[in-house]
């Protein structure tokens, strides 16, 4: 009579043997699984405490005080709040507006030229008057008017939050200049 093999068992497989590991095995072991751990647990701790500062561009205050107007000269960009508060503040005969220092083609930086008597854009050449008119390149339309008041102190203030468009009819509004002759 044959012998009958057992289906699970294979001939050449040994029986297996319970593991037990050795002191110096199962701290690894766990060393390893502590790691882990503790990397899981600080990268999610990690993660959460990213959303409590997020990425936000802080601006300076909108409104902000720009001197006296004896400060001023007459027919001239002062450029003081170029940088800080991209604003220019120019006096005319008839008094002040504050303009937008952004070019309203891609919203680069233009220069004030003293020589030209203009604003120009070194980005694509677009040229704007003293008075924010565009008058040549590329920019659909004139720089854009800050309101502009007279504090109860005497000195000129801007919003920078209250903005006027020539081409909406807008800089002939109340607040779009200053009127002030002295």
């Amino acid at each position: 009579m044959a012998q009958k093999s057992d289906p699970q068992r294979q001939p050449h497989e040994e029986p297996l043997q319970p593991y037990n590991p050795t002191r110096r095995g199962f701290l690894s072991v766990l060393g390893l699984a502590w790691l882990a751990f503790t990397g899981a647990t600080l990268g999610t701790i990690g993660a959460m405490v990213r959303f409590l500062f997020p990425n936000v561009l802080y601006e300076p205050n909108p409104v902000f005080r720009a001197g006296y107007p004896s400060d001023y000269a007459l027919d001239v960009v002062d450029e003081r709040f170029k940088q800080s508060q991209g604003t220019w503040l120019v006096r005319d005969k008839d008094g002040f507006y504050a303009l937008s220092t952004v070019c309203t083609h891609l919203g680069c930086t233009p220069n004030w030229l003293p020589s030209e008597l203009k604003f120009k854009c070194p980005c694509h050449g677009s040229g704007f008057v003293m008075t924010g008119v565009n008058v040549e390149g590329p920019a659909p339309r004139p720089l854009e008017r800050y309101k502009i008041t007279l504090g109860d102190d005497g000195q000129i203030v801007v919003d920078r939050s209250q903005v006027f468009r020539q081409e909406k009819g807008q800089w002939s509004l109340p607040g779009s200049r200053l009127n002030y002759t002295a």
